[in-house]
């Protein structure tokens, strides 16, 4: 049987951090696929599409594919047959967050969560701050990579 995880998120954008985390799962499972979860209600900075192609454009022939999806992940997972949930920690209160949303996977549709714990590096990053820093004219080049993928939603 294939692993196959699942790394889910807005990737509003997709950071440093988050490279890092697929980066180090990559040896651990046959397939990773980037879940791009898209909420109509939520209103992104980066529109689909390029974050889709800049996600893509840091995987190059490589276990990883990705996708956008509406509604639970838990439904994403099973079509897409997969028995782990990726997730990066970066702290305690993530842990804490991710703790219980796994606890809940497991009991809906009994997959498993795998944590990675973010490298020191990353522990600061977010893409709330980043987005942030790139609202008020800042460069946030050294947080994504790749940012020419990247446009802004109107």
């Amino acid at each position: 049987m294939k692993r196959i995880a699942i790394f889910p998120g807005s990737f509003d954008p997709f950071t440093k951090g988050h490279e890092n985390i697929v980066q180090r799962a990559i040896p651990l499972f046959d397939e990773i696929v980037i879940g791009l979860g898209v909420n109509n209600k939520k209103q992104y900075m980066f529109d689909t599409e390029s974050r889709i192609k800049h996600i893509q454009s840091l995987f190059p022939n490589q276990n990883v594919v990705v996708e956008a999806y509406t509604g639970l992940t838990v439904d994403f997972c099973k079509e897409k047959k997969a028995g782990y949930l990726l997730r990066g920690l970066r702290n305690t209160n993530d842990f804490e967050f991710e703790k219980a949303i796994g606890q809940m996977n497991k009991d809906l549709n009994g997959i498993e969560t795998v944590f990675l714990i973010t490298d020191k590096e990353f522990g600061a990053v977010s893409s709330t701050i980043i987005r942030e820093i790139k609202i008020n004219g800042g460069d946030v080049s050294q947080f994504v990579t790749n940012l020419n993928f990247l446009i802004i939603n109107k």
